[in-house]
């Protein structure tokens, strides 16, 4: 017998040998009619998979995230399925989930193509091989034979990936007459799979490798009910209303120009005025936190990114280095802030008493991303992030690191984050040369961070292999008002950037010790923080954050004096916003104002300039009544302070 040990806590014995659907099973019949997969010691494995020790499991279903990835990945081999079935001599890529479906890569043979039109043939062909409720199953192969296969079946790109895999780790999985290189794991059956629709159609360089040959890449995505596909199209044409890449642009916010170059955002008038109040924002809570500003330049030399590991690992996706006339000399546009912080700590002793010494930046960096991973904001090749580094003592760790939970938490409360999970990243145990540092220094970091957030009874998820690769991480994953998740914010624990630095303090005893590093970032970059904020409130930001918090709408040119008086007085308060002087009927006004999404419409005219008041119009809810200027503005202040002081 083993013991099987549930997310409740309670231990189940069964015979040795025992599989996931022989556990659902002993719960529930329904959990057992839905399960999709199994999570063995933090390993998803196929349901059909013996379990022969003592182990922590969970039953995965379609409300998880690991059953939706699991469901998702084994619709990328229907999908594959479908093609050879249509596509005779087709060859295939790779096949991964994504966050919203599938994609595979696949070669069709000189000369064919693939478009939209022929999405709904695939389809077609998806949901009746479906319907034959085909078992994936599970085969594990030597190399030769996994290299005799695939080159029989004369598939380039298998057999490229199969060299770099170890004899004895490879498996091939089958389903009808479909056979993949695949380590799974895979739902039981192609029955699950009841709705199918393909998303799009691109080119993918194999192995992302500009060199090698452009495949075709297939993007889809399946549910187990058809209406849940229905729903989720739905939310697709909401998404499309709310495409920051739109609304930037009818708000006026933002812009790109070919001459300034791809991937540099040009930031306007409004939205700058958004951007520079989420900066006052954050610095005002960072001064209460005990931050302390500063400012380092935009390059540095190569020497500085080769000390901080940043050049080994980020070397390839850097701009090209700036040469100067002095030979040998070289510069980066930075990738990191970090690197200049660990400089800045240095410039003097310091003593154990003084730590932590928590230095602040709203830091702008450059990275080359690939111009086809290029998209509105949320992937840039200049970003400015509201970057932080806390160096203390070891013991100190664990309360830093909780403070830093209560700044992202007060952002996320200001901002109208409410759904979240915070993702604990961790180093992948298999693949420890992907990271530097000591596995005792892992070991710690790891732990502080684990803690941490059981402390401030954090939801969380753990991941293995998401860590930096100097320390591991807590990233908080957003949901936002469509349910699509996010990543903002990230916090880290790094004992080996002041290794690397040779950062000291002078302890109690007075002898030399090495501090800990934290990074931290609550919006991360502002550039992509922006764009998740104006897809989750669709352009209608908060009204402490709104660029224009109100327009002033004289009924006729009679009353612009008296709108000009208002204007400036509320200006003196901090209220921002406009005068339409423009001669149009007062509905076109209000219109034009509601497009923009300014938050309040302020209609003067007659009665209101003899009585120094305000005809209120909110946005989105209609008129509010007539009231004395002086109300609407401590009106206005109160639910301003109230948002920021929650």
């Amino acid at each position: 017998m083993i013991n099987i040990t549930l997310p409740d806590g309670s231990v189940r014995q069964y015979d040795k040998g025992v599989t996931g659907l022989e556990i659902a099973t002993s719960i529930s019949e329904g959990l057992a009619r839905n399960v999709l997969a199994v999570k063995v010691n933090g390993s998803v494995w196929d349901l059909s998979r013996p379990i022969d020790e003592d182990a922590s499991v969970q039953l995965l279903t379609w409300n998880d995230d690991l059953g939706k990835n699991t469901f998702w990945h084994s619709s990328a081999h229907l999908l594959a399925e479908a093609l050879e079935a249509l596509y005779p001599g087709i060859k295939f890529g790779i096949g991964p989930p994504v966050e919203n479906g599938f994609y595979y890569d696949v070669d069709l043979g000189e000369g064919k193509t693939f478009s939209q039109d022929d999405f709904a043939q695939v389809e077609q062909k998806m949901l009746e091989l479906a319907r034959a409720k085909n078992e994936y199953k599970r085969q594990e192969v030597s190399k030769a034979d996994a290299i005799k296969y695939f080159t029989e079946k004369g598939d380039e790109y298998k057999l490229d990936l199969i060299k770099d895999l170890e004899d004895g780790s490879i498996t091939f999985y089958t389903q009808g007459n479909f056979v993949d290189l695949c380590r799974g794991p895979h739902i039981p059956n192609t029955g699950f799979i009841k709705a199918a629709k393909l998303m799009n159609v691109a080119g993918a360089y194999w192995r992302g490798d500009e060199k090698s040959k452009q495949l075709t890449r297939i993007y889809g995505i399946t549910f187990p009910k058809q209406k849940e596909l229905a729903e989720y199209l739905e939310r697709l044409e909401e998404a499309k209303k709310r495409d920051h890449r739109k609304l930037g642009k009818e708000l006026e916010l933002f812009a790109f120009s070919e001459k300034v170059g791809m991937g540099l955002p040009l930031w306007l008038p409004k939205g700058t005025l958004l951007r520079e109040r989420l900066e006052q924002f954050m610095r005002k809570a960072q001064v209460k936190a005990g931050y302390q500003p500063v400012v380092t330049p935009h390059i540095g030399s190569k020497e500085l990114y080769v000390t901080s590991g940043h050049y080994d690992k980020y070397g390839a996706d850097s701009f090209q280095p700036i040469k100067t006339p002095n030979e040998g000399e070289e510069f980066f546009l930075k990738p990191m802030n970090c690197p200049h912080h660990c400089e800045i700590y240095k410039t003097r002793p310091r003593s154990y008493k003084e730590l932590p010494v928590r230095l602040a930046e709203f830091g702008t960096v450059y990275r080359y991303e690939q111009s086809g991973e290029l998209h509105g904001l949320t992937r840039v090749r200049g970003f400015t992030q509201d970057d932080a580094h806390i160096f203390c003592r070891p013991d100190q760790v664990k309360d830093e690191f909780k403070k830093v939970i209560d700044l992202v938490l007060y952002v996320f409360s200001a901002l109208g984050f409410e759904d979240y999970t915070a993702q604990i990243s961790l180093r992948d145990p298999e693949n420890k040369a992907k990271y530097i540092g000591a596995d005792e220094l892992w070991e710690k970091a790891e732990n502080a961070i684990i803690e941490a957030a059981a402390e401030k009874g954090l939801p969380t998820v753990t991941e293995l292999g998401e860590a930096a690769f100097y320390g591991p991480k807590l990233d908080f994953m957003v949901r936002d008002a469509l349910g699509r998740k996010w990543q903002l914010g990230t916090i880290q624990v790094d004992y080996n950037l002041p290794e690397r630095f040779q950062l000291e303090y002078i302890g109690a005893d007075n002898q030399k010790h090495r501090p800990v590093m934290i990074h931290r970032a609550p919006f991360g970059s502002l550039e992509r923080f922006v764009a998740v904020l104006i897809e989750h409130c669709g352009g209608n930001f908060p009204l402490w954050l709104s660029p224009e918090q109100f327009a002033i709408l004289p009924i006729s040119e009679k009353y612009h004096d008296f709108a000009q008086q208002l204007y400036d007085q509320l200006q003196q308060h901090d209220i921002r916003g406009f005068v339409d002087n423009r001669d149009e009927k007062i509905g076109r006004k209000i219109r034009d104002a509601e497009v923009r999404k300014v938050p309040y419409m302020l209609i003067v005219g007659e009665k209101e300039q003899e009585n120094g008041a305000v005809s209120v119009r909110r946005h989105g809810e209609g008129d509010l009544g007539t009231m004395p200027v002086t109300d609407f503005i401590a009106s206005f202040e109160s639910k301003i302070a109230e948002i920021l002081n929650n």
